[in-house]
Formats: C-alpha cells, sequence, structure tokens
C-alpha cells in the first residue's frame, strides 16, 4: 500500500463547525451518533465507521438517511412520530433549517431587528411534500403557523399524519391540496387571507433523465460507485423533483402568478440552485415591478444555493405590515 493511500486513510481532522451554516442552526456541529442513537435506538443499525473511522450512515442508502432525519427530527425538534412512504423525499435537515432560520432574520431587519414570533406569523410552504420539514423546524424555533400546499395528494396525507401524531405541531399547520398542476398560488391563497411569506423548493429537474443523470453523480460522490440503476437517496416523487422546464421555469411561473397576490402577501421567497437562473428571475422581478428584491446566500458544505425573496408592497405599506 502506497504512503499517500496511508495519509489518504488517516483519521481526519474536521472543524468544530460547520460555520457555512446560519449561526442559529442547531445543527453546525458534527452528528453526535451516540445521542442520536439515545432519541432513537433503530438508528443504530446504520451507524458504522467510516474509511476514516468516524461514525456515519452510508448516505447512499436511503433506509439510513430516513433513520438519521427521524432521529434529528425527535432530539432537536420533539417529534416522536415520523414517517414518510417509500420513495417520497427525505429532505436533508440541515439545510432545510439554514432557510428557516435565513428568513426568520432577514424578517427581523424588516422589524426593528426583532425576529417576528408567534403563531400569528403565518407562512405558505408550497410543495410541503410527504416530510412535513419546514412547519416542523419553523414551528419549533420561532412558533409560526404554517399552510402546506402540495399537488400530491399521498403527500399531503403522509404530511397530515405526521401533523396528527405530534402535539407539538397540531395546531400549526394547516394542508391544502392543490388541484391544478399549472397552479402554484392561485387555489391555494383564500381571498381576503393574508400571508406573511412563502418558501419553496422548486423541483430541480426538467426530465426524469436530467433526474437520474444528478442521481449518478451524486451517488458517485457519496461512494464512488458507479450504478447504471440509480437509487434516490434522499428520495423524490416525480412531482417533487421534475417540472417541464426545470427550475427556472417553475420560479419564472412563480413570479409571473405572485403579481395577483401582491397585496396578500408580504413576502415571497424561493431557493434558487443554479446562479444563472437567478439572473433570469431578477429580469422577471424587475418587468413585474417588484417594489424591492433581496437575495440571501446559503451554504453547505460545498454546495452553494441562495434565498431569492420579493415584494411588492412599497416601504410604507411593509411599516405598516410589521
Amino acid at each position: 500500500m502506497s504512503e499517500s493511500k496511508n495519509m489518504h486513510d488517516k483519521k481526519r481532522e474536521h472543524p468544530a463547525e460547520k460555520t457555512r451554516l446560519h449561526p442559529s442552526n442547531r445543527h453546525r456541529e458534527r452528528y453526535d451518533f451516540s445521542i442520536l442513537i439515545k432519541s432513537l435506538p433503530s438508528l443504530a443499525s446504520f451507524v458504522t465507521p467510516n474509511r476514516y473511522g468516524d461514525d456515519s450512515i452510508d448516505f447512499a442508502d436511503p433506509k439510513a438517511v430516513r433513520a438519521l432525519n427521524a432521529a434529528l427530527l425527535t432530539h432537536y425538534y420533539g417529534i416522536s412520530h415520523w414517517q414518510i412512504p417509500e420513495g417520497y423525499l427525505c429532505p436533508p435537515i440541515p439545510g432545510r433549517a439554514d432557510y428557516i432560520h435565513h428568513m426568520a432574520t432577514f424578517l427581523s431587519q424588516k422589524n426593528f431587528g426583532k425576529i417576528p414570533k408567534g403563531d400569528k406569523v403565518i407562512v405558505l410552504d408550497i410543495g410541503i411534500g410527504a416530510s412535513c420539514i419546514y412547519p416542523i423546524i419553523g414551528s419549533k424555533e420561532y412558533g409560526w403557523s404554517f399552510i402546506g400546499s402540495d399537488v400530491d395528494a399521498d403527500a399531503i396525507a403522509s404530511a397530515q399524519t405526521i401533523i396528527d401524531q405530534n402535539e407539538i405541531i397540531k395546531d400549526k399547520v394547516e394542508l391544502r391540496l392543490q388541484t391544478s398542476s399549472t397552479n402554484i398560488f392561485k387555489n391555494i391563497i383564500n381571498r381576503n387571507e393574508y400571508i406573511d411569506f412563502t418558501i419553496c423548493n422548486p423541483p430541480f429537474h426538467a426530465s426524469v433523465e436530467d433526474a437520474q443523470s444528478g442521481t449518478l453523480r451524486k451517488l458517485k460522490n457519496l461512494s464512488n460507485i458507479k450504478s447504471p440503476t440509480p437509487v434516490l437517496n434522499f428520495g423524490g416523487q416525480e412531482s417533487e423533483l421534475i417540472y417541464e422546464g426545470g427550475e427556472e421555469q417553475f420560479v419564472q411561473y412563480m413570479i409571473h402568478e405572485s403579481k395577483h397576490f401582491e397585496s396578500q402577501v408580504c413576502w415571497f421567497s424561493t431557493l434558487i440552485s443554479k446562479q444563472s437562473n437567478l439572473r433570469r428571475a431578477e429580469l422577471a422581478l424587475n418587468k413585474i415591478g417588484a417594489a424591492e428584491t433581496r437575495v440571501i446566500p446559503m451554504g453547505q458544505g460545498n454546495k452553494t444555493s441562495r434565498i431569492l425573496t420579493w415584494t411588492f408592497m412599497k416601504p410604507n405599506q411593509l411599516k405598516e405590515w410589521s
């Protein structure tokens, strides 16, 4: 065995914190699997030393990823019952928490430096999915109330089961099925209903082939194994991952439709994964007359993303809303 191989397999030195995550994020430190296993004993069967001698899981294994998520939600957010149907998106908790905390910080900047908390703050989660992740984090950290929409009835049913089984979010989340595959806010925001802000993790891929190609790249990075039949380690139904035209087109539709609710929503927001899509989104917002836009950078590991926020309200309207 070569000296370089020996050096490569030696135990790594890890930073004390994941400094790219938001300062309020509970997941800045490395996972303490001994604590997580106490919260969810079934996680133990998935934990083994990795090539560097650190306790870890196989992040290419969907069952292991679901077990880790369940443990994190139990330990940090008080969720005692959390299961999602096989094949549905199992989002990474640290990144989802970052979105919530960045929005809280952003809102504080518009609210005299104070984060708005409590159940009177209404958040609309576009594409809540089967996991109900954003409402779990947002209600635990800030006491916010949520409306969750999705085009998938089975995802709505799964999220409702999670809500019903956990007292901590039982009265904090209302679910609404989007019956139109072409609408985003229409059919969801009711007349004379007011939303403090919206969040969204838009479908990333434009086709099944694109999704499979992305999965192969991710699995190769995780395990350095080439597989002709990719398995989505974080899961995901077609409606969660794929939209004709991909992320760019979805965000364009969202921006266009948001104009119709300019007096009912204080701030709109969405994740943008591709820098090229951000520029096109900003041009679209300028064209339809957004009063203010803001880009909030996010980072997790080697991955860079950003939140795009916008409003149609003038400064005096924003002050009155606050």
